[in-house]
C-alpha cells in the first residue's frame, strides 16, 4: 500500500486537533485568562523563573520533551505493523497526550510553577507529593542514564564496518558547536539586548555549516572530535558518558536563559528544517509501506495489546512531559494564554516526530525483505542503538528524494537525533534537581534545597544508571523494560491530578478523566504482566526487576487510592472550589 494517503490523513487530524479541540480545552475546560499573572512574573528570579517569548519557549519546551523516546518507541512498535503504531501515535496524542501536557502546564502555572508532584499536595493530599517524587526520581534518573549511554554510543567510532550504521561520530562537532553558539546567543540576547531576528538565522547558518563540514572527514582531523577514546569502544563510551554528565551538571546550574533556552530554540529550528525536508522528500518519492499493516503474531513478543501503547510511549503520551511542563516551562510562561500553543502544540510536534519514525521504519526501507531482516522477531529489535540507525537511514532516504546526498543527510539527521537526546538530558537533569529541592523542602532538609548540591545529587543518580552494571550491561539498560510502564503510569497519575483539579471546580473533568482511566488500566495491566514475566523468566527470576517493578506498582496504586479518597471527601463535603489557582 502507498503511504501517501495515510500520511495526509494524519496531518489533517493534527490540524483539526489543534484548531478545534485545543480551542475547546483552552476556552471551555481550563478557562485560560489573558490577564492572569504567571509565576514567570510573580516569582521572577532571573535563573529559573524568567518571562519568555512564546516562540522561544515553544522551542525550549518542544526540544525538552522530544528526546530519543519518540524516535525509538515507534521504531520498535512497528514490529506489529504500521497501522497500530500510526493510529496510536495520532489519536493517542490528540486526545490523551496533548490534554496531559496542556493540563499539566496550566495546573502548574496556577500553582506558582511547582512540579506536578508538588501540585499533588494541594489537589490530592500531602502524602501524594512524596509518592510522586519517588516515582519521578526513579523514572528520570533511569531514562537519562540510558540516554547518556546511547548518546555516548552514537558519538563513538564504529569498531567495525558491520556496526557503522549505529555510530555517528560526525555528529559530535556540530552538536557541541551548537552548544557554544547557543551560549553566545543567550548572552547577547539577555545581556546586550541583541535582536533575536538577527541572531537566529546567524546561529542556524553556523550550525548547518558545521554539519556540512563534518560530513566529510577530509576537511581536517581537528574536526574529528568524535574520535575521543578511539583506542576501544568501551573506553570511548565511558569517556563520552563522563563528558555528557559534566555538561548536564553545568546546564542544571546555569540560569535557564544562558544555555537551555537558546540551545533548545536552535534545536527546534533544526528539527523544523529536518521535518520539512523529510516530508518534502517523502511526498516527492511517494513510497509504499514495506511492512504489513498488522502483524499480531510476532515471535517472542509480549503481545500487541497492551504493549504497543507502552512501547510507543512519548510519541503519544508521556509522563515525562508533565515534568517538563510543570518543572521548567510553567516557570517561563509569559502569559497564561500561551499555554495552548506551547502545551497542546508542543505535543502535536512530538507526535509528528513519532509519526516520522513510523514512516521512516516502514516506508523508508527499500523492500519487504529488508524490513523482515530487521524485524524478523522480537529478539531482533531489542538493542536501542540499531533502532536509532533504522530511523536515521529511513529519514536519509526521504531526504535523498529532494536531492540531498546520503552522507550529508545521514549527518544532518544524526545531529538532530543527538541534539534532542542532549536536550532531554540537560532539561531532565534540571527537573531532577527541582524534584530533589522539593523533596528537601518537604522533609525540611536545608542542604537538599541548594541548587548546587541538588544538581550534584541529580548527576550522581543518572551516573549510577549509566555506569553501574547489572548482568554485564549498564543498570539503565538492564532496567529499561520498566521505563515504558513507569512513564505511562506517571502520565496516568498526572491526568489524575488534572482531573481532580477540574472536578473540584465543576469544570468538564471528563476530557482528562476518560483518558486517565484508559491509560491507567492499560499500564497497570502491562506492569503486572511484566512483573510476572520477570518472576517466571526461563533463566531464573530477575529479582531486581521484580522488586523495583512491584514497588512502583504499589506506589501507583497507592496514589490512585489517594485520588479516589480526595474525590470522595470533596463530594461528601458538598463544596465547590471557586478559585483558579491551586493551594500549595
Amino acid at each position: 500500500m502507498n503511504a501517501t494517503l495515510p500520511a495526509i490523513a494524519v496531518i489533517l487530524a493534527y490540524v483539526a486537533g489543534y484548531f478545534f479541540y485545543s480551542r475547546f480545552l483552552a476556552q471551555k475546560v481550563f478557562k485560560l485568562r489573558e490577564d492572569a499573572i504567571t509565576p514567570a512574573h510573580s516569582e521572577n528570579d532571573g535563573i529559573d523563573f524568567v518571562p519568555t517569548n512564546r516562540y522561544v519557549l515553544f522551542g525550549h519546551h518542544y526540544a525538552s520533551i522530544a528526546g530519543l523516546a519518540p524516535m525509538l518507541g515507534p521504531a520498535v512498535a512497528v514490529v506489529w505493523g504500521w497501522l497500530p503504531a500510526l493510529l496510536w501515535v495520532t489519536l493517542g496524542a490528540i486526545f490523551i497526550g496533548c490534554v496531559h501536557d496542556f493540563g499539566s502546564l496550566v495546573v502548574s502555572a496556577r500553582a506558582k510553577g511547582q512540579s506536578i508532584g508538588a501540585v499533588a499536595k494541594g489537589i490530592i493530599h500531602p502524602r501524594a507529593r512524596l509518592l510522586f517524587h519517588i516515582i519521578i526520581v526513579f523514572l528520570v534518573a533511569l531514562a537519562m542514564g540510558v540516554f547518556v549511554y546511547v548518546i555516548a554510543l552514537l558519538f563513538s567510532p564504529a569498531p567495525n564496518a558491520e556496526n557503522a550504521d549505529i555510530h555517528f561520530p560526525q555528529a559530535v562537532t556540530p552538536s557541541f558547536g551548537l552548544i557554544v553558539v547557543a551560549a553566545i546567543m543567550g548572552y547577547l540576547i539577555y545581556k546586550k539586548n541583541t535582536s533575536l531576528k538577527i541572531l537566529t538565522p546567524l546561529g542556524l547558518l553556523i550550525t548547518i555549516a558545521l554539519i556540512g563540514i563534518s560530513s566529510y572527514s577530509h576537511y581536517g582531523d581537528w574536526l574529528d572530535l568524535g574520535y575521543v577514546g578511539k583506542e576501544g569502544m568501551d573506553q570511548s563510551v565511558r569517556i563520552w558518558s563522563a563528558i555528557l554528565l559534566v555538561y548536564a551538571l553545568m546546564a542544571s546550574i546555569l540560569p535557564v536563559w544562558s544555555l537551555l533556552q537558546p540551545r533548545d530554540f536552535l534545536n527546534s529550528l533544526l528539527l523544523y528544517a529536518g521535518m520539512i525536508g523529510i516530508f518534502a522528500g517523502f511526498f516527492a518519492i511517494r513510497p509504499d509501506f514495506v511492512a504489513p499493516a498488522v502483524r499480531a503474531d510476532v515471535e517472542g513478543s509480549p503481545g500487541l495489546f497492551p504493549f504497543v501503547f507502552i512501547i510507543i510511549a512519548c510519541g503519544a503520551a508521556s509522563g515525562f512531559h508533565s515534568l517538563v511542563a510543570s518543572g521548567t516551562t510553567a516557570r517561563q510562561l509569559n502569559k497564561e494564554t500561551d499555554a495552548r500553543f506551547i502545551g497542546y502544540g508542543g505535543m502535536i510536534g512530538e507526535s509528528m516526530l513519532g509519526f516520522v519514525a513510523v514512516l521512516a521504519t516502514t516506508a523508508g526501507m527499500t523492500s519487504h525483505v529488508e524490513w523482515e531482516a530487521r524485524y524478523a522477531n522480537w529478539g531482533a529489535i531489542q538493542s536501542l542503538g540499531p533502532q536509532v540507525g533504522v530511523f536515521i537511514r529511513g529519514c536519509t532516504r526521504f531526504l535523498e528524494g529532494i536531492g540531498i546526498p546520503a552522507t550529508v543527510g545521514a549527518s544532518f539527521i544524526s545531529v538532530i537525533v543527538v541534539s534532542y537526546a542532549l536536550t532531554s538530558l540537560d532539561s531532565a537533569t534540571r527537573l531532577l534537581r527541582y524534584n530533589i529541592e522539593e523533596i528537601g523542602a518537604f522533609i525540611n532538609v536545608k542542604f537538599l534545597q541548594d541548587r548546587y548540591i541538588a544538581s550534584l545529587l541529580a548527576i550522581a543518580t543518572i551516573a549510577f544508571f549509566a555506569y553501574y552494571e547489572i548482568g554485564g550491561k549498564p543498570a539503565g539498560l538492564a532496567l529499561w523494560q520498566l521505563f515504558g510502564t513507569t512513564n505511562q503510569i506517571l502520565a496516568g497519575l498526572a491526568l489524575l491530578v488534572i482531573t481532580v483539579y477540574l472536578l473540584k471546580r465543576k469544570w468538564p473533568w471528563y476530557v482528562s478523566g476518560i483518558p486517565m482511566v484508559a491509560l491507567l488500566i492499560v499500564t497497570i495491566d502491562a506492569m503486572v504482566i511484566k512483573i510476572l514475566e520477570f518472576y517466571n523468566h526461563p533463566q531464573g527470576t530477575e529479582w531486581p526487576l521484580v522488586i523495583i517493578g512491584s514497588l512502583l506498582l504499589v506506589l501507583a496504586v497507592w496514589l490512585i487510592l489517594e485520588g479516589i479518597l480526595a474525590v470522595w471527601k470533596f463530594k461528601k463535603s458538598g463544596t465547590t472550589v471557586e478559585q483558579y489557582d491551586v493551594e500549595v
